[in-house]
């Protein structure tokens, strides 16, 4: 078995191994992972965080031993809480890092770090803060940073800046946590999942009080939400329809 860290800002992670194939998700800067299967120039990789497998480009990863691996996996995470900031390298070179980077490999990398660092777990209360900062973060398949996101990506870095794990895709998501019957029983921080005609969840966003919702469509928003789902506030109509509301934490 083999093992790798991202030692760049954003790497993308993709269905198949090739750069024309669909982006499932993207690895950030000190993201760790075990390598499933290795090809000249591709890897398939399972992430420690969520278990998220995909493939992406060899030329974009560090390799490192089992036990660096495991030393990682038992750490806490650090991780970075600006929008973006930089890592040091040994010859004062400078590479950007972006919201939610993880910051326990620096010294395997070599690299040090002098900007604002979140670790441990903080007040439910902080997740609708920490959302902030990604709205009107234009709506990007796969994506999990500040310049492009999707719906759950979205929840998935807001909640792991405060502590939390949640799995990648909203259907996934949508296993995590109690069931509410009712809107008026979710907290601001809780979660609600949307589905299609099909009964499939494809759509996740974070409740915030007075019945409004933030969820990445188009970019990250702000809607109304009630018993029948998302209402858009800009075209005056229903979304996505409501299929079930978690509380996560």
């Amino acid at each position: 078995m083999q093992y790798g860290i991202c030692n760049l800002s954003i790497v993308p992670l993709r269905f198949e191994p090739s750069d024309k194939t669909e982006l499932v998700s993207q690895i950030l800067y000190g993201d760790f992972f075990k390598v499933l299967e290795y090809r000249k120039s591709w890897s398939k990789i399972r992430l420690a965080f969520d278990k998220y497998e995909g493939w992406v480009d060899n030329k974009q990863y560090l390799q490192i031993s089992e036990e660096q691996y495991k030393n990682l996996n038992c750490s806490e995470l650090k991780l970075s809480l600006d929008l973006v900031e930089f890592v040091q390298d040994k010859d004062l070179q400078l590479q950007s890092i972006t919201l939610g980077s993880c910051l326990n490999g620096l010294s395997i990398l070599k690299h040090s770090f002098d900007g604002n660092v979140f670790e441990g777990s903080s007040n439910k209360t902080n997740i609708i803060e920490t959302a902030f900062l990604y709205l009107n973060t234009p709506y990007l398949w796969g994506g999990k940073t500040p310049f492009g996101i999707d719906c759950s990506g979205f929840t998935q870095m807001v909640y792991k800046l405060n502590g939390y794990k949640l799995l990648r895709d909203a259907s996934q998501q949508a296993t995590q946590g109690e069931a509410l019957s009712f809107i008026e029983e979710s907290e601001p921080g809780d979660l609600a999942f949307f589905d299609n005609n099909d009964g499939q969840i494809i759509h996740v966003g974070i409740i915030m009080k007075d019945n409004y919702i933030i969820h990445a469509h188009g970019k990250v928003r702000i809607d109304r939400l009630d018993h029948s789902g998302i209402y858009n506030v800009d075209t005056r109509k229903h979304t996505h329809k409501l299929r079930v509301i978690k509380k996560i934490v």
